[in-house]
């Protein structure tokens, strides 16, 4: 019996144009692992939501049309200390908005993030 719920996201691809980067990136910053799969594709697993890499000339950045990943932070500024020195860029710095804040990041294989976390004490 499959466990994957019915009609419900199972999976997300994000392309990256500098995989070994981008894997780098997240093994640093988030402790993520990578099961390889080939020169071009990477897949991770166990980040609230499974899902790979792939080479690609083109990234994923919602000013130019594509949705955009947000994780949840329990630390917002800690996050961001670890996403930077792992060799992210801030595209926008700590925000506030209705219910939280955040910040968005690109990675070194040029996909753009964001991070949010519950509203300041």
């Amino acid at each position: 019996m499959s466990t994957h719920a019915h009609e419900k996201i199972n999976y997300l691809e994000f392309p990256s144009s500098d995989l070994a980067a981008t894997k780098q990136f997240f093994s640093t910053a988030l402790g993520w692992a990578f099961v390889d799969y080939g020169p071009e594709y990477s897949a991770f697993s166990g980040q609230g939501l499974d899902g790979g890499f792939f080479a690609a000339s083109r990234v994923a950045r919602p000013h130019e049309g594509s949705g955009l990943v947000v994780f949840y932070s329990a630390d917002l500024e800690a996050t961001q200390r670890k996403v930077i020195a792992a060799g992210a860029v801030i595209a926008q710095h700590i925000f506030e908005f209705p219910g939280g804040r955040r910040f968005h990041f690109v990675e070194p294989g040029g996909n753009e993030f964001a991070v949010w976390s519950e509203p300041a004490a």
